[in-house]
């Protein structure tokens, strides 16, 4: 086994600490990354609030990030020492079933192998994540990172970016497509940045107008105050696509209201139990539906149109050690739209 430092969680209460992480030997299939650039994401605080503490398996946090390879096993070609490396929230499948041989590993029937809190498919560990200086991965779960984009600013691409991206390629959103995006945080601003490089006329929809700078700033057209009756009675019918990306229980009927005719409502937020009126999918002939980060073939797209295009996302770069107060703030929603985390600290 080799070592690596990284931020480990031990309960609900407990903030992270630094610790010494055991990485696994190279297989003749790995590459060993140097992470370098590490976002935050709400899945982050969801894990590290419901970790039960004491006597379960640790978590590090960490599904989104850049680095470089410093080791490559004898079996692999795709990679050499000193490229540079994306790594997402995925990073093994079975290989063998219908949807990972449709490239769509994300909804492999034996569930994928999560970068943290997930089971090993070869010797049963739990994968510990890219809160942490090195990790260690399959090389075809890992990307170069196409030339010109930043690499700290890419980082949140690999999940929030392809979560959204997968409902925008899948819909055929593209010039001329009407595109309201629900929510205007980590995932809805990279929805609007992809939206708009797609070509689609774009909205945002918000609690209020605060955002409305910001909004134009990354292109949309126009925003919509969710709290405005009138506003929202406006805008009945109009988008062929909603990307509701509000993390949040919240009802679903103002939403599938503003879809057009055969148009979708795609949720990507919030994952749980919804409750929808079968009145408000039928007039319209409406359909609901989701999405989950993506599999290899989306994934290496994504990042080559963002490449193309100039898409990353807006980021608050800090110190690894900052990651309690990245991880604090973030349960406030104080961020503007994605904390990474630099992990040169750890060195």
């Amino acid at each position: 086994m080799r070592t690596a430092m990284g931020w480990q969680a031990d309960g609900p209460a407990a903030p992270l600490r630094r610790v010494s992480l055991e990485r696994r030997d190279l297989r003749p299939d790995d590459i060993a990354v140097r992470v370098d650039y590490c976002g935050v994401c709400h899945t982050d605080l969801r894990s590290v609030r419901a970790h039960p503490g004491e006597g379960n398996a640790p978590i590090v946090p960490g599904h989104e990030f850049t680095g470089v390879v410093t080791e490559v096993g004898p079996e692999v070609t795709r990679f050499t020492v000193g490229d540079q490396v994306a790594v997402g929230n995925i990073v093994d499948s079975c290989g063998v079933c219908a949807m990972c041989w449709a490239g769509q590993e994300n909804f492999c029937h034996e569930f994928p192998t999560l970068t943290y809190g997930g089971t090993d498919r070869r010797d049963g560990s739990t994968t510990l994540g890219g809160y942490s200086r090195e990790y260690v991965v399959r090389d075809q779960f890992a990307y170069l990172l196409p030339a010109g984009l930043d690499p700290a600013a890419t980082a949140p691409l690999l999940c929030a970016g392809i979560t959204v991206w997968e409902p925008l390629h899948a819909l055929g959103v593209g010039p001329g497509t009407r595109v309201a995006v629900a929510g205007l945080g980590g995932l809805g601003h990279l929805a609007v940045k992809l939206a708009v490089a797609l070509g689609a006329d774009v909205t945002v929809i918000s609690r209020s107008a605060d955002k409305s700078d910001d909004a134009r700033r990354l292109g949309a057209h126009d925003l919509i105050v969710s709290t405005d009756p009138g506003q929202m009675a406006a805008a009945r019918d109009r988008f062929d696509v909603v990307i509701d990306t509000i993390s949040a229980p919240h009802d679903l009927g103002p939403y599938l209201g503003l879809v057009a005719m055969d148009g979708t409502l795609s949720l990507v937020g919030h994952i749980g139990s919804v409750t929808v009126e079968s009145m408000d999918l039928l007039i319209g002939r409406k359909k609901l539906s989701s999405a989950g980060s993506g599999g290899r073939p989306a994934t290496a797209a994504m990042l080559d149109f963002c490449a193309k295009h100039g898409v990353t996302a807006d980021i608050e770069l800090l110190p690894s050690a900052r990651v309690n107060e990245a991880l604090d703030r973030l349960h406030r929603n104080d961020v503007r739209y994605r904390f990474v985390l630099d992990l040169s600290d750890l060195s």
